[in-house]
């Protein structure tokens, strides 16, 4: 912008005037001075002032001390504990091939994989379900808990199996006896079967309403044994298949050693790893808080979430093996971006600025940020180079330019994004299944699962690539998981800020819904949407590792916002997850003397 003004020209004969008594605006009134007006231009740059949203709502600061993240250690690094526990894996491994197609087998598999200690024999227990698979009987079909354990352990493994092994436990009416009704183990391990369900299967959803019926008489009733019960309760609020794995490794060793059949070195060898894979943890923990505090961004654009630790928190749900430290790494600068990008398009940036930002994106120019304002510069500059070194470090390791997949996970993303703003901005309302169609790519659940795709070394085919780039269901179930779990648990305080872009109000308005009726209809979405996810994990062109970490994704999301928003507010549920399962190692004795594991 320019200001225009006018000089008037002094007498010729004068001598030593100053010009500044004759700038003046151009006067209207006074045409007949205009011929001694020579005019000029100053250019003029005032700074705009927008209105943002984050003038009326701010989220609060991090509540974690960056130089405590970064002091964290712990006494199980290293190699002070290899030795005892590579005397207790070789007998757990004799234990697995001694009790080939047994139940003995399939429980010690479940209790293994339980205590987070499955990674520890992975090639182990695929040889021995490969083993079994190839058995004509491999059920025990008079023992409901037996066949029920054994489904849902060969269903979480990929292998196909069908739901009519269930039918032996069904009278003439398709309906399940009732003779089964007081076998409370055994109507748990249905229960948890049953949500391996993988669409069309009837017996299976007919066996999920007719245990949780049951199972909740018999919790009312108060006739379990207390360590049973307490199973039966946390499966009922989340069954095992939708659990975060490192949280149900937590809190199954205190059930466990609770059990009668529990073995106390089994226990101690899932305690001592716990600590050691912590103490990794808090060794990629660390790394990060300084690269987020280098990078400066947090300090840079304050009205933006500042949520590194939940971040990670992030990470080690979707992949706690201690292998994958560049995965957790890569995923939490995602997350750290996207919370960023979320709040910019969600709470600060005005439309004009927001198509800018996205066109920025999706051409992935560093020229282009030259019309963006500052802040913007500052979280694409970042995000640009971020991404870049990701994908330089996998061209020189692996000989893969990755960098096309990366980018266009990012422009799906933030395009998505930039239709939200719009429907905000605008006022539209839209219903539910067009807001579902860009709510799943909003989530950025698949920018998640295409960096951790490259981040893990998966094996790279024709057909995994284009799996990815045509974001095969494997990744739209879990990304579309992420999204309505999202949505359920920060929709209230979006209702009360005045968003339109939420599942529950756009059903709401379309269908003149209560909230109540509202949340009913989007977990029954959820239900449907594991079941698709169910069958995608024995039909999809990707490896188990991958599969895994997909499922991992869909698991974490309903973690973190399980008990309300674990992004938003960092409320005390979220850093108690944060504080028992990276800072607080789990309590162990170490007495040599429970270092001799019985396989009898």
């Amino acid at each position: 912008m320019a200001l225009q003004f006018y000089v008037l020209t002094p007498p010729s004969s004068s001598k030593n005037v100053s010009l500044s008594r004759y700038i003046a605006p151009r006067v209207q009134n006074n045409s007949h001075l205009s011929s001694r007006f020579r005019c000029f231009s100053i250019p003029v740059t005032f700074e705009q002032t927008v209105p943002r949203r984050s003038e009326h709502f701010q989220y609060e600061p991090t509540i974690w001390d960056y130089d405590f993240v970064e002091s964290l250690e712990s006494s199980f690094a290293g190699e002070a504990y290899t030795d005892k526990t590579e005397k207790l894996k070789g007998d757990v491994r004799i234990m697995l091939e001694k009790a080939v197609g047994s139940l003995a087998q399939f429980e010690l598999i479940d209790v293994l994989e339980r205590l987070g200690i499955g990674h520890l024999f992975g090639e182990e227990i695929n040889k021995s379900l490969n083993r079994i698979y190839s058995y004509k009987d491999k059920f025990i079909k008079d023992n409901l808990y037996a066949t029920a354990l054994t489904f849902r352990i060969f269903r979480q493994h990929g292998f196909q199996i069908s739901q009519d092994v269930f039918k032996v436990y069904m009278d003439e009416t398709a309906k399940f006896k009732e003779s089964v009704c007081q076998d409370v183990k055994g109507l748990l391990s249905l229960y948890e079967a049953s949500h391996l369900v993988a669409g069309g299967e009837k017996i299976l959803d007919e066996a999920l309403s007719f245990t949780r019926k049951h199972l909740k008489d018999h919790l009312e009733k108060g006739i379990i044994e207390p360590n049973l019960a307490a199973q039966v309760s946390r499966s009922l609020e989340i069954p095992i298949h939708w659990r975060m794995l490192r949280s149900e490794a937590r809190w199954y060793m205190d059930v466990y050693e609770k059990e009668k059949s529990m073995n106390p070195s089994l226990l101690q060898l899932a305690k001592v790893d716990f600590n050691m894979v912590q103490a990794t943890l808090q060794t990629d923990l660390r790394n990060m808080s300084r690269w987020w505090r280098n990078l400066g961004v947090a300090t840079k654009l304050t009205f933006a979430r500042d949520r590194l630790v939940e971040s990670f928190l992030w990470s080690v749900g979707i992949a706690y093996e201690p292998q994958y430290t560049r995965c957790r790494e890569w995923l939490t600068k995602v997350m750290n971006f996207v919370l960023i990008i979320d709040d910019i398009y969600d709470v600060y940036g005005s439309l004009e600025e927001l198509e800018l930002f996205t066109d920025a994106v999706e051409r992935w120019d560093h020229k282009a940020m030259d019309k963006l304002p500052y802040y913007m510069k500052i979280c694409f500059l970042a995000l640009y180079n971020t991404t870049n070194d990701m994908a330089y470090d996998i061209l020189k390791e692996q000989g893969w330019d990755i960098l096309p997949y990366l980018t266009k996970s990012w422009t799906n993303f933030i395009k998505a994004m930039l239709v939200e703003a719009k429907w905000f901005k605008t006022g539209y309302t839209p219903s539910l299944q067009e807001y579902l169609n860009n709510g799943w790519l909003s989530s950025s659940g698949s920018v998640f699962l295409v960096h951790a795709f490259f981040a893990t070394k998966q094996k790279i085919t024709s057909e995994a690539l284009e799996g990815l780039d045509k974001n095969h269901n494997l990744l739209y179930c879990s990304s579309m998981m992420f999204r309505l779990s999202n949505d359920l648990a920060t929709s209230s305080a979006e209702l009360e800020r005045g968003d339109v872009a939420s599942s529950i109000f756009c059903y709401m308005r379309e269908a003149n819904a209560s909230e109540g009726d509202a949340r009913k209809h989007i977990k029954g979405i959820i239900m449907d949407t594991w079941k698709k996810m169910n069958r995608s994990i024995f039909e999809s062109p990707f490896d188990p590792a991958f599969v895994n970490i997909a499922v991992n994704l869909a698991r974490t999301s309903l973690f973190i916002y399980q008990y309300g928003d674990g992004l938003g507010v960092e409320d005390s549920q979220s850093k108690e997850h944060i504080l028992s399962l990276i800072v607080n190692p789990v309590e162990v004795e170490l007495n040599n003397a429970q270092f001799n594991l019985s396989v009898a």
